[in-house]
């Protein structure tokens, strides 16, 4: 599993967030944002990056601060800059905690500071 993340990683990082969720993510797979309910299911999780990318003017900086991998579970710290759709740059640092099960991510959860979506940097 550690290659898979270390290949997640790569994609992200190379801006091909659709195609590493289309690689590393079940069909049933959620997603969530810190206490926000989930979102459910691959197409349900394709179409909110692609909404959320068509929203965005530009994305800066797109990296893994660092990771970890235990057994199916994974944390990585991302650090995201974004210049949205008003231009405004903000800057994101969360970590993505992630279940494996057969190579694919069957959930994961975001956890970060939602102030930071109001801050420019």
């Amino acid at each position: 599993m550690h290659e898979s993340v270390k290949e997640l990683i790569a994609l992200v990082e190379q801006g091909k967030f659709v195609e590493a969720i289309q690689k590393f993510y079940s069909e049933n797979a959620s997603m969530q944002e810190n206490n926000d309910p989930p979102r459910t299911g691959l197409a349900a999780l394709l179409e909110r990056e692609k909404q959320f990318l068509n929203s965005i003017q530009r994305m800066h900086v797109h990296r893994a601060d660092s990771f970890v991998v235990d057994g199916n579970r994974a944390a990585i710290n991302w650090i995201f800059e974004i210049t949205d759709g008003e231009g405004k740059r903000r800057r994101l640092d969360e970590v993505a905690y992630q279940l494996w099960q057969d190579g694919k991510i069957v959930r994961e959860r975001f956890y970060y500071d939602p102030r930071q979506r109001q801050t420019e940097v």
